[in-house]
C-alpha cells in the first residue's frame, strides 16, 4: 500500500510529465498522436517511479513506447528542472504500456454480449479444448 507521500509524489511526477511529453509532441509536429500518464507510482525508497502511459493510436504505442525509453535521460533531466524546489533527488524512470482500457473494453465487449461466453462456451480459455 502506498504511503500518502508516495502519492503526492506520483502525483506531482504526473502532472510534469504529461506537460514535458505533450510538450515533444507539439514541439515535434506530430499529429494524430495522443500519449496521457494513467499513473506513477513511487517505490518506498523514492528511488524508482514507473510510468503507465496509455498512447492512442494503439498501432504507434511500441514504437513510440521504444523513443520514450532511449531518452528517459532526457525526459529525467527535463522533469528534474521542474520538481527541483520540491524534490532533493529525482527518483530513476520506467515505461510502461498501460494496457487498461484494452481489458475493460474485451470486459465491456463480453457483457455486451458481443462476445457473450455464456451463450458461446468456446470464448472460455479453459473450455478451449487444443
Amino acid at each position: 500500500m502506498e504511503t500518502n507521500r508516495q502519492k503526492k509524489i506520483g502525483g506531482v511526477l504526473q502532472k510534469d510529465l504529461v506537460d514535458i511529453l505533450q510538450g515533444e509532441i507539439r514541439k515535434n509536429g506530430i499529429t494524430n498522436l495522443v500519449i496521457s500518464v494513467s499513473k506513477v507510482s513511487v517505490t518506498t525508497d523514492l528511488s524508482v517511479a514507473t510510468v503507465h502511459l496509455s498512447i492512442f493510436p494503439q498501432d504507434k504505442a511500441a514504437e513510440t513506447l521504444a523513443a520514450i525509453k532511449t531518452n528517459t535521460a532526457l525526459i529525467k533531466h527535463d522533469l528534474a528542472q521542474r520538481v527541483k524546489l520540491q524534490l532533493r533527488k529525482v527518483p530513476n524512470l520506467t515505461f510502461y504500456i498501460d494496457d487498461s482500457l484494452d481489458y475493460i473494453e474485451k470486459i465491456d465487449n463480453a457483457l455486451s454480449a458481443k462476445e457473450n461466453p455464456i451463450e458461446n462456451r468456446d470464448l472460455l480459455e479453459r473450455r478451449k479444448k487444443s
